[in-house]
């Protein structure tokens, strides 16, 4: 580079020749050195740095035209020094040597949250990957193994991945749900607490029946087909803790018993309370748990009670947030009234009575509908085939507006069993995740064993997600957990072969601004600095 400079008034210009040069030296090195020709001999100005490296040989030199240019006078003249055919040079060499490109932004950021957990303790990562795959694309497992391969360079057999599944079963499962409770307690400071417990049905594409897979009620609407029977166990805030699968014609209330106790026994709980809705609650539950010293908050069939306890409750005087209780066989029987829930009540049956009136227009009923279920209770029907819809039962229902009944044998304030009632909406998340999110069924699985590990994988993802989803709350991230891998699934990782030395090394790119969004949540300090 020739650059001039002088003084004017003196009519005199001087040039200063000084450029970058790259030299070989017999040890193979290159010596990036700053040279000056002004006059007309080569003298080293100054060395740059040496290396045998190609690429740190470029930056090198960059470096040298970059220290020419901030030593010039009128910088600014001199500030796009590099030339751009040697920018395109170095970009095109970089380029050539980018050995792939991964779509692994929510692997990289499930790593951590699964092995934050502890689940890097069960020593195999096709569960891992499954688990990741589960929350990232959740497919069949054929279709997880190209996943894995097309976005993380996972190279996993079918296969293995099925004989994997076999061994989740036999050996791995009980280890599973140990480490998801270990780490359960230490987010709730070491004490449990509170135990949600739910059921909700799996159903198959098949009518097929076995000794698991049965036809039954389904909650899925999927009456035509066979099913399981799925019972979860959550802390507080919505934690998984244990869960049990039951054949698919299997009453929900019988259920609870087995799995808590198993539950209780292993983990050695000593101080907790039992929270379940009222479709677990029957007369045999409530003496086994007593029979047990367990304490409970149950919900309450109170319109099914007795006659005069149900003159008992419609005779209260109530209004929103006030409670009246009596004891019922040794137990406390807690009525609560909301406002809310009354209007909430009231919108369900006008629409429920609307349909009827739709269906009902002609007068007549057909076989299919001869049922009592949901709003069907208010039809009236008379020789087989003649249906109305009663203004009576109508108006008697409208009583119960707003009022829900708790049974209870803690000595907890009414208003706290309310609140810790009010809990159960933890489980009936994680079932809407584990159906939506997790894509946990349908189920192609037709042996027990790989069902019960098909659950168990999709158990440890729900672990995951809630994991991730407190540490998103903790750390004031304004994103839900479905947004952060929604973002996350466009991260990308580039790979890039050092021709010289074969080293690779890899860069995740945060190019966008939701990208940058999270890109804390990629930093080795955020992890390293979590409670």
């Amino acid at each position: 580079m020739k650059v001039l400079f002088g003084c004017p008034s003196l009519k005199k210009v001087y040039i200063w020749a000084v450029f970058v040069r790259k030299k070989k030296n017999p040890s193979g090195v290159v010596s990036v050195q700053i040279i000056d020709k002004s006059s007309g001999k080569y003298r080293v100005v100054k060395t740059v740095g040496s290396s045998s490296n190609l690429e740190e040989i470029d930056l090198l030199y960059l470096k040298g035209k970059k220290w020419i240019a901030e030593r010039v006078s009128g910088l600014d003249m001199f500030e796009q020094v590099i030339a751009q055919d040697e920018e395109e040079q170095i970009a095109k060499h970089l380029l050539s040597n980018v050995e792939d490109v991964l779509i692994n932004g929510t692997e990289k950021l499930l790593s951590r949250v699964y092995n934050r957990i502890g689940f890097d303790l069960v020593d195999d990562k096709i569960l891992k990957y499954l688990t990741i795959a589960r929350l990232s694309q959740p497919m069949s497992k054929s279709a997880t193994v190209n996943y894995l391969k097309s976005y993380f360079d996972e190279d996993i057999k079918l296969e293995k991945v099925y004989r994997y599944l076999d061994k989740l079963y036999n050996t791995q499962q009980e280890e599973i749900q140990k480490i998801s409770v270990l780490h359960t307690k230490k987010v709730l400071g070491n004490k449990i607490g509170l135990l949600f417990y739910d059921v909700t049905t799996l159903y198959f594409e098949t009518d097929k029946k076995d000794e698991l897979r049965e036809k039954g009620f389904s909650k899925d609407g999927k009456h035509g087909q066979s099913q399981v029977v799925l019972g979860l166990l959550v802390s507080k805030d919505g934690y998984p803790l244990s869960y049990s699968l039951f054949n698919g014609s299997q009453y929900e209330g019988r259920t609870m018993l087995p799995i808590l106790e198993d539950f209780i026994q292993r983990f050695k709980l000593d101080d907790f309370v039992i929270v379940a809705d009222s479709g677990l609650m029957n007369k045999s539950n409530i003496t086994l748990l007593k029979k047990q010293g367990y304490k409970y908050i149950i919900g309450a069939r109170i319109k099914n009670e007795s006659r005069e306890i149900k003159e008992w409750i419609l005779s209260q005087e109530m209004s929103s947030g006030m409670f009246k209780e009596r004891t019922k066989f040794g137990n406390r029987l807690i009525i609560g009234y909301s406002k809310k829930r009354a209007k909430k009540d009231a919108y369900n049956r006008e629409k429920g009575v609307s349909r009827l009136r739709s269906a009902f227009k002609s007068g007549k009923i057909t076989k299919d509908k001869v049922n009592k279920r949901g709003y069907n209770k208010f039809l009236e029907i008379s020789d087989d085939i003649k249906v109305s819809i009663s203004q009576e039962k109508i108006e008697a229902d409208q009583k119960w507006d707003g009022l829900k009944g708790y049974i209870t044998n803690t000595t907890l304030p009414a208003d706290e069993v309310f609140k810790q009632y009010q809990g159960l909406w933890v489980i009936e998340k994680a079932f809407r995740v584990t159906k939506g999110t997790l894509q946990v069924r349908p189920m192609f699985h037709f042996t027990p064993r790989r069902i019960e590990a098909h659950v168990c994988i999709c158990f440890v993802a729900y672990k995951v997600y809630k994991e991730l989803e407190r540490i998103l709350k903790t750390n004031e991230f304004e994103l839900s957990v479905d947004k952060v891998l929604a973002i996350a699934k466009t991260i990308t990782t580039i790979r890039i072969r050092l021709p010289k030395s074969d080293k690779i090394i890899e860069e995740t790119m945060f190019l966008t601004p939701k990208h940058k969004q999270i890109a804390k949540l990629f930093e080795d300090e955020f992890w390293q600095n979590l409670d």
